[in-house]
């Protein structure tokens, strides 16, 4: 349940009778009709009646909400309990009807994720596409809606955050004095360097590279910038859309003569979002999100990076064939998502290896080891080699998986972890079949992961009968006042001291069982801390040591030090010193980490299966009290007593989610908080001899940080952070529960109150959910024929039709 808000500090917003029904009225049958394009057909009428069900739930709840506001909006004092039932009406409302579902793909330059993008959306140069060259110069999110256009927000960075990167840009360039030949060569070679310069030249023109921060400040961009900082694109084509929006999502290259090409403002660019008119190829609801490989200079461009990277439920590493042997890119890719498991949402990772086509028959039949029959076509040859990777490669990463993860996580229990695609092959289809180029299996997972909660989603119908069941229940309510008008008042002959004190004493016995859950993190994490200590010097020797010495290193390590630790380019690995000096703590406590936070049986390690054991306790002691004090005439407030339960620890999970992530990344936070000063005082430093003389004051500084406890406190402060956590649970748990129960209790702060009547609402609710069990009865039907029908006749019934 989404914490609920206090609406009575607050001006009453009118909600007319048919605000929801009106959309519904409003959207043509065809319009409907397409949403669901992208699910298998015999899936289709039900999610169509579920969105009616809501629609029709919606308008109830709102109309109710309305009454309940206006009945108590004027008087000076408002019960606890009213306040309690009216936010949850509210929060119901305001619930949206699908959480996203972020699916990314995250790959290095040339992976190919902007043509798998194209490939599953059926636009081939939908995004920009290039080879070998970097393309898309940002997060760019895919989805389908409402809309009727195909529609393009270019978000930019604000002038606040341009201000911030061009200072550090105009550092990166500066030099105090004159370098000699052999320096000068390789400052300027330095990757950093270029790409600083270039940023500079497509905003300021040729020569702002070589004018200082106050300067640029002074100049006029020579591009346009939106002083509300969003640029809206539309079209009634794809392909009109895909003109207009190349610009600004392609990084743009020099000419051969070295002028600048044509002047965009990407460098400005924060992120994209792409919406395209309702879909039956990307369900809505879904969220296609291509991530460029390895973050970004950009503080702020930086920050939305790891958070999209954490918001992705699904992520897929995506490498060409050519590299997915021996590379390490796809490696460090597939590190960080594994992180995302650890810290974010992602409960689903898989290696997509591409461009599969791609194969030299007389060189692939010299190296191709013996096999059970010989190769006639190149086509048996990619078949051939495809399913060698996919077996090599999922050993390979359920492995790497294993180390990480606890044995029963979820994505260790899929199928398929390595897919092979060819989006080339898919539009020209010479040597495979639409099936064998894999874009078909991308869909079908999407239609997999939204048809789970869109069905989900369907249960605010009976969530909602179930909240206000308490106001509008005849067991609980006077129907009459003097002049016969029918109102709601709450009337509290149910005694709840039982129960109460059981949950007091529940809430002490949680406290204890999450104590003892974080309490399995002392050991890894000092055992992390002992190896961190030992290994300190060897980790920073890899770090600051390049093979060709200091070359084009000079400005890499300043833009390092500016970043207090971090640098993320479009063309360098990712460095980050802090994240690299902890990883030893991580190797040790990564698997207990997964393990506190995962699903499943109730353990000594896991979180959540002791809050659901909570859960499960208070319901079955309300179903004890129920049935001893013969609840006839009470049952729909002990419906709301139980369903509130629910919706109480339900809404924690989120919570925890946030949190977690805090947790995780305490180790890093606490060590590059530590070694501020440090990189401070080496970022100062230029003139000759500056990234030897850099590389000292990183030594020296970790060192000193090190002998002064800087791993310790890394620990403590994650300890502290875990300790937050169980506060925040139990503070949220008893004061939520406590203000539920007091709704419910003859005793408290006078919970007498007349309200507006109801019952028409009521009356329809209990309608709602009825057709809801309906819907679902026949949904279970209508799949059960299905399979029925394609055990008993398999080659009529054929396989499910595809999108891709």
């Amino acid at each position: 349940m989404a914490e609920t808000k206090d609406v009575f500090d607050q001006e009453p917003h009118p909600v007319e009778d048919d605000l929801f029904e009106e959309p519904t009225r409003k959207r043509r049958k065809s319009d409907r009709d397409q949403r669901f394009r992208a699910f298998p057909s015999v899936e289709q009428s039900s999610l169509k009646e579920y969105e009616k069900l809501e629609s029709r739930t919606r308008r109830v709840l709102s109309n109710t909400y309305q009454k309940l506001i206006q009945s108590v909006f004027l008087d000076d004092s408002v019960p606890n309990g009213v306040k309690y039932l009216i936010n949850r009406l509210l929060a119901l409302i305001e619930k949206p009807t699908l959480d996203p579902i972020y699916i990314g793909l995250f790959g290095s330059t040339g992976a190919g994720k902007s043509s798998l993008i194209n490939a599953i959306i059926q636009q081939a140069m939908f995004l920009p596409v290039s080879g070998e060259s970097i393309c898309t110069s940002c997060v760019v999110q895919v989805s389908s809606g409402c809309c009727v256009q195909y529609e393009a927000k270019i978000h930019l960075l604000s002038d606040q955050e341009w201000r911030e990167e061009l200072k550090n840009l105009t550092k990166l360039l500066h030099r105090t004095e004159e370098l000699g030949g052999e320096e000068a060569d390789a400052w300027n070679r330095d990757e950093a360097a270029e790409e600083a310069t270039w940023k500079l030249q497509m905003i300021y023109g040729n020569g702002a590279e070589s004018k200082n921060y106050e300067e640029l400040l002074k100049a006029k961009p020579k591009g346009k910038i939106p002083t509300c900082r969003v640029i809206t694109l539309k079209a009634e084509e794809a392909e009109e859309l895909s003109i207009k929006l190349d610009p600004y999502i392609r990084m743009q290259r020099r000419d051969w003569d070295g002028e600048a090409a044509e002047m965009h403002i990407w460098p400005l660019i924060k992120h994209v979002e792409v919406t395209l008119p309702k879909s039956d190829l990307i369900p809505e609801g879904v969220v296609l999100v291509d991530i460029p490989g390895t973050g970004d200079f950009n503080s702020k461009r930086d920050e939305m990076w790891k958070k999209t990277i954490d918001k992705c439920s699904v992520i897929w590493v995506l490498s060409d064939v050519e590299r997915v042997s021996g590379g390490r890119a796809h490696e460090d890719l597939l590190n960080e998502s594994i992180k995302a498991c650890q810290r974010g949402f992602c409960r689903d990772v898989a290696l997509v290896v591409t461009k599969t086509d791609k194969l030299h028959l007389p060189e692939y039949l010299r190296e191709r080891k013996a096999g059970n029959h010989a190769i006639q076509s190149p086509r048996e040859a990619v078949l051939e080699r495809n399913e060698m990777i996919k077996l090599q490669r999922t050993r390979i990463l359920k492995e790497k998986l294993e180390r990480k993860l606890p044995a029963d996580f979820k994505v260790l229990e899929a199928s398929d972890l390595v897919y092979t695609v060819s989006a080339q092959e898919y539009w020209q289809q010479a040597l495979l079949t639409e099936e064998e180029t894999g874009t078909g299996k991308g869909q079908r997972n999407m239609n997999k992961a939204l048809n789970k909660d869109e069905i989900n989603k369907a249960q605010r119908a009976q969530d909602g009968q179930h909240v206000w069941g308490m106001a509008a229940s005849p067991g609980v309510a006077t129907w009459q006042d003097m002049s016969g008008k029918q109102v709601v008042v709450l009337n509290e002959h149910l005694h709840v001291s039982d129960l109460r004190r059981f949950t007091e004493e529940k809430v002490e016995l949680l406290e204890k069982a999450i104590a003892q859950c974080f309490a399995c993190m002392e050991q890894p994490l000092r055992e992390g801390v002992r190896t961190a200590r030992i290994s300190y010097r060897c980790i920073l020797r890899a770090c600051l040591v390049r093979s060709k010495g200091n070359q084009g290193f000079h400005q890499t390590l300043k833009a390092v030090c500016l970043k207090n630790g971090i640098y993320a380019s479009r063309t360098l690995a990712r460095i980050d010193l802090n994240e690299a000096l902890t990883q030893p703590i991580y190797d040790q406590i990564d698997p207990v980490f997964a393990s506190i936070f995962r699903t499943g049986k109730p353990t000594g390690l896991a979180l959540m299966p002791h809050l659901d054991a909570f859960k499960y306790s208070l319901q079955e002691k309300m179903m004890e009290i129920g049935i001893r004090s013969g609840w006839k005439y009470d049952s729909y407030k002990k419906n709301f007593l139980i369903q509130e339960i629910s919706a109480i620890l339900g809404g924690l999970e989120d919570h925890i989610l946030r949190r977690k992530r805090r947790i995780y990344e305490s180790l890093t936070a606490s060590i590059q908080s530590d070694l501020k000063l440090c990189y401070e005082e080496a970022a100062q430093i230029t003139g000759k001899k500056a990234c030897e003389r850099m590389k000292d004051v990183i030594r020296r500084g970790v060192e000193r940080q090190v002998a002064e406890g800087m791993f310790e406190r890394a620990q403590e402060r994650m300890q502290h952070q875990f300790q937050q956590l169980k506060a925040g649970i139990v503070e949220k748990v008893k004061g939520s529960i406590a203000t539920m129960l007091a709704l419910a209790s003859s005793q408290g702060d006078g919970l007498y109150k007349e309200l507006a009547d109801v019952g028409s609402e009521y009356k329809e609710m209990e309608k709602l959910h009825r057709s809801l069990r309906e819907a679902a009865e026949n949904a279970r039907l209508r799949k059960g024929m299905q399979e029925f029908l394609l055990r008993a006749s398999p080659r009529k019934a054929g396989p499910p039709r595809m999108s891709l």
